[in-house]
């Protein structure tokens, strides 16, 4: 006690040094935010660099190409005009001139093939000297190719931009699209620009804005409930500043280490409010009630009775809301690892910041505890009355609620295993622009995803054989006809074209030598957007274009590309190699999953040694960690029921609530077992622990509650399902403190 009193006498006579510099760190962490706060959702904070699915497709884009490609769709009057193609070749050049450009693609630089004296030359798909009629026939018997470069009516044409592999722009991600866009609006003045370089920008703008409204919005609501939730109006600027001043530091160290926000961790600022104001109340709470309870005692000797009947439960609460954050770090996704280590951070300067803060803010007041009152309430509802009841329900009606309580998380444990794991890319955008761009391409082109599919002889043969023709078009008929895949363009294509110009080519009375022949003529340099075979034709490719889907659709999708090949030819002598984003994708399932059992199970097991040291009882300990299962057997029943799967955004929910819902029933359980000095009943302790800590428990809970509101308003599915789900979460574990929590411990805790 005396240590402690000298440790807050030290820090109220340093006060204004104390002051001073926690205004210079301030002020140079908003410097330092303000000038080097950036947005990064890149395909690399989702997958670790070791990855042997990301490592294999930064290899694809280096030997492929990339399949980072704009997808730009420009109505016209006549898609096949002279006038227009004269345009996109204007196009061409200005697009290509930039450095991070590889190569473009449109009906001005598209050819088809041409055979005669014994070989085949490559003349432009579009020439002003064909009639307009000659040029539609002559689109008909190459659809998979031409309807990648004009829409059915002829109203607009398709210009496509492949970006360097990933890595190389990266850094310039954010000024590219700009760019690319100046460069088209010079000649264009309505056009739809979509493909994944695009929704990757779309997804950092609408972070950046949602990150700076959100930490606007939680401070306005968390000033609004705190004028009604503590006991005096001059409680609110040390709340305030137990808010800002965390926060305000958090992202001076994130941003001066060269960190960026992506659509996870702009969830922290939120987070870390809602989190440190709960502290806070709590805090003025205990030393609002010491102060009406102990009128002799000196400001030294009150502010050490706080910080005595204070940090024991804070300091839980913040070891098993620190273990719920922490346990993201054992993710295999970069972004949820970032997360995890950075809400800690942030946790730890909360908990040791709000002790400073009240200090010093409690040493400048000289409050009159009898008369202060909130500066606005409701009269017409009583607290104490509440509380009262409560009480008089959980001590009569015990037997009963524990019973409809323990039906409820049975039935919720079961409903876990019928909660989906499903992430849909479509979810992950806000509307706007972006979107709507998105939507009209996909309904002319039928996706805006490449996938590179490589069919290669084990033995390295070439695939140009009569026999393995036919299995390459058998594979091809089947791709054709799964819905969700459009235009497969290959080497059958241009096969096929020939045979209907020019028929005797492929007569069945042909050798293999002239089959191999005519097809290795068909140099894939000349449609060079189009991956057909490699240079020894050992390796045959298939470009898909794909539309933003579900990964449980994606993985579908996959599993049916496998299944095709292994129907069309035989796995012993020939392999497949699906390559692209998609495929990288679709691994998120897996991870997401990955990081539900690694993290829940680690902050259960952390959580449970946290409250049994705390609690020192197994017993006890088992009737307290009942309640805080039953907010997240409630959470999968909503999920199953609503049909909201887990996804990269409420993967994190289960360790993010568990070590929420602990908050309140650590604060509720300490009261419960500190007062065990006085005589009397579990009933009776646990009744006058509900009436020191119940006003504190619905001030934080509703604190939380409105944080969490605010995430729900996010324009964007995904952020928003994450922000309902945890608002729910937080408010149904306020509910089984008070009446599950209670009723257990007065039945069972003998």
């Amino acid at each position: 006690m005396e240590g402690l009193k000298t440790i807050i006498s030290a820090i109220v006579k340093f006060r204004f040094a104390i002051i001073i510099v926690l205004a210079v760190a301030v002020g140079f962490s908003g410097y330092q935010t303000v000038n080097k706060l950036s947005v990064d959702n890149s395909l690399g904070i989702w997958f670790l660099d070791d990855d042997p699915s990301y490592k294999a497709y930064i290899d694809f884009q280096e030997t492929f190409g990339s399949d980072e490609i704009y997808i730009v769709m420009l109505p016209v009057d006549n898609a096949i005009g002279e006038a227009e193609v004269n345009a996109l070749k204007q196009l061409h050049k200005d697009i290509e001139a930039l450095p991070y450009v590889k190569t473009t693609f449109s009906l001005a630089k598209a050819k088809y093939p041409i055979y005669g004296n014994d070989k085949i030359v490559f003349n432009d798909l579009y020439s002003p000297k064909r009639s307009e009629k000659g040029l539609k026939n002559l689109f008909s018997k190459l659809p998979n190719v031409t309807g990648q470069l004009v829409t059915k009516d002829y109203k607009s044409q398709f210009f496509y931009i492949q970006m360097n592999p990933t890595p190389t722009i990266e850094e310039k991600r954010q000024d590219i699209a700009g760019e690319i866009r100046s460069v088209i609006e010079k000649d264009y003045s309505n056009y739809y620009l979509t493909g994944p370089p695009v929704l990757n920008e779309a997804y950092s703008k609408g972070i950046y804005k949602e990150s700076l409204v959100f930490g606007i919005l939680t401070v306005l609501v968390i000033t609004v409930m705190l004028l009604f939730l503590l006991p005096s109006k001059r409680y609110l600027i040390i709340s305030l500043l137990s808010v800002a001043v965390p926060v305000s530091l958090l992202f001076g160290l994130i941003t001066s280490l060269g960190y960026a926000l992506n659509m996870i961790s702009m969830l922290i600022p939120t987070i870390l409010m809602v989190y440190s104001v709960s502290d806070a109340v709590h805090i003025i709470n205990i030393y609002h009630k010491e102060g009406l309870k102990n009128k002799s005692l000196t400001k030294v000797e009150l502010l050490a009775y706080t910080i005595i009947k204070s940090f024991t439960p804070c300091f839980y609460t913040t070891l098993t809301t620190f273990v719920g954050y922490f346990a993201l770090y054992l993710s295999p996704l970069p972004a949820f690892k970032n997360m995890g280590v950075f809400t800690c951070i942030g946790l730890i300067f909360s908990f040791i910041l709000v002790y400073v803060i009240t200090i010093i803010g409690f040493s400048f007041m000289n409050l009159n505890f009898e008369k202060a009152k909130p500066l606005l309430s409701i009269k017409q509802l009583s607290q104490t009355g509440a509380i009262n009841w409560l009480n008089h329900v959980t001590t009569r009606y015990k037997r009963s609620i524990i019973f409809g309580f323990t039906a409820v998380l049975l039935f919720g444990l079961y409903s876990v295993f019928k909660v989906k794991i499903d992430t849909n890319s479509r979810d992950l955008l806000a509307e706007g622009v972006a979107k709507h761009d998105l939507r009209t391409v996909e309904v002319e082109l039928g996706g805006s995803n490449r996938l590179q599919l490589n069919i290669s002889s084990k033995n390295g043969d070439t695939l140009l054989t009569k026999a393995i023709v036919k299995k390459l078009e058998d594979f091809q008929a089947q791709l054709e006809n799964n819905v969700f895949i459009s235009n497969p363009v290959s080497i059958v294509n241009f096969k096929s074209f020939l045979e209907k110009r020019t028929p005797l080519l492929f007569q069945s009375n042909l050798s293999e030598a002239k089959v191999k022949n005519t097809l290795a003529l068909i140099d894939n340099r000349d449609n060079n957007f189009f991956k057909l075979f490699s240079e020894d034709l050992s390796i045959a490719g298939f470009t898909l274009t794909l539309s933003e889907m579900k990964t449980s659709e994606l993985e579908q999708v996959l599993e049916d590309i496998e299944l095709a090949f292994q129907s069309s030819f035989d796995t012993s002598k020939y392999s497949l190699k699906i390559n692209g984003f998609a495929v990288v994708f679709a691994q998120l399932n897996k991870f997401i999953l990955e990081t539900q059992f690694k993290s829940f199970f680690a902050a259960f097991f952390v959580a449970f040694l946290c409250l049994l040291i705390f609690i020192k009882r197994i017993r006890t300990t088992l009737l307290v960690l009942i309640p805080n299962i039953l907010p997240l057997a409630l959470l999968a029943i909503f999920m199953s029921l609503l049909d909201i799967p887990l996804d990269v955004s409420t993967a994190m929910i289960t360790p993010i609530m568990l070590g929420i819902a602990m908050d309140d029933t650590i604060h509720l359980v300490y009261k419960y077992r500190r007062s065990k000095t006085i005589t009397g009943s579990p009933e009776s302790r646990m009744d006058n622990a509900m009436h020191y800590t119940g006003s504190a428990l619905f001030s934080t809970t509703i604190a939380l509650v409105g944080g969490f509101l605010i995430i729900a308003s996010s324009a964007t599915p995904s952020v928003s399902d994450f922000g309902i789900l945890c608002a729910v979460t937080v408010a149904i574990a306020l509910i089984t403190d008070i009446f599950y929590l209670p009723a257990l411990l007065k039945m069972f805790d003998k």
